[in-house]
C-alpha cells in the first residue's frame, strides 16, 4: 500500500483493507460456530458468514468500479481481534455451553464493531467522493451488520447471559 495521497487514495485503500477483515473474520466464525451451544447463536453465526461473503463481494465490486486493481491489503486490526477471538475460546476457555456462548457473542460483537467501523467510514469517504451508488452500498452493509449486532445483543440479553450467570 503506498501513502495516500487524496481521499480516493484513502477510500480504495479502506475497501482494499476491509476485504483483508472480512476474509479473517469469516474464517473466525466459522470456527466459533463449531464451538457454540445455542442453536439460536449458532444460526446467527452462520447467517453471519453468508452476509460476510456477500459484503466481501461488494468491496471486491467497489474496487473494480474505481478501477483500482482487485486486490486486498492485510488487517492487522481484524488479525488482532481474531487473535483474541481465537485467544479466548481456546484451551482457556469454558468448555461448553451457556458460559463459552457468552464468550463467543462478546469476541463476535468485537469483531463486528470493528467492521461497522470500517465500513462506515468507507461509506463517508465515498459519500465525500460524491459516488452516491457506492455510498448505497456501504451503507446497506452497515445497516446490516448493525441488525446482526442488534439480534446477538438480544440474544445475550434475553438468553445466554442468564443462563450463563446461573452456571
Amino acid at each position: 500500500m503506498s501513502t495516500p495521497e487524496n481521499l480516493k487514495d484513502l477510500y480504495t485503500d479502506e475497501l482494499k483493507d476491509l476485504w483483508s477483515a472480512n476474509d479473517q473474520m469469516l474464517r473466525c466464525i466459522k470456527k466459533l460456530n463449531t464451538k457454540a451451544a445455542d442453536k439460536s447463536l449458532k444460526d446467527m453465526l452462520t447467517g453471519s458468514q453468508e452476509g460476510i461473503a456477500k459484503h466481501t463481494g461488494i468491496l471486491k465490486d467497489l474496487i473494480a468500479s474505481n478501477g483500482e486493481k482487485v486486490s486486498k491489503e492485510h488487517c492487522k486490526g481484524m488479525e488482532g481481534l481474531v487473535a483474541e477471538a481465537t485467544k479466548h475460546t481456546g484451551e482457556e476457555a469454558p468448555k461448553k455451553g451457556p458460559v463459552r456462548d457468552a464468550v463467543i457473542i462478546a469476541q463476535y460483537q468485537r469483531m463486528s464493531h470493528y467492521g461497522i467501523a470500517g465500513f462506515g467510514t468507507a461509506a463517508a469517504f465515498a459519500k465525500g467522493l460524491g459516488l452516491a451508488d457506492d455510498y448505497k452500498a456501504l451503507q446497506a452493509a452497515v445497516k446490516e451488520i448493525y441488525g446482526n449486532d442488534d439480534y446477538v445483543s438480544k440474544l445475550a440479553e434475553t438468553t445466554v447471559n442468564l443462563q450463563a450467570k446461573d452456571r
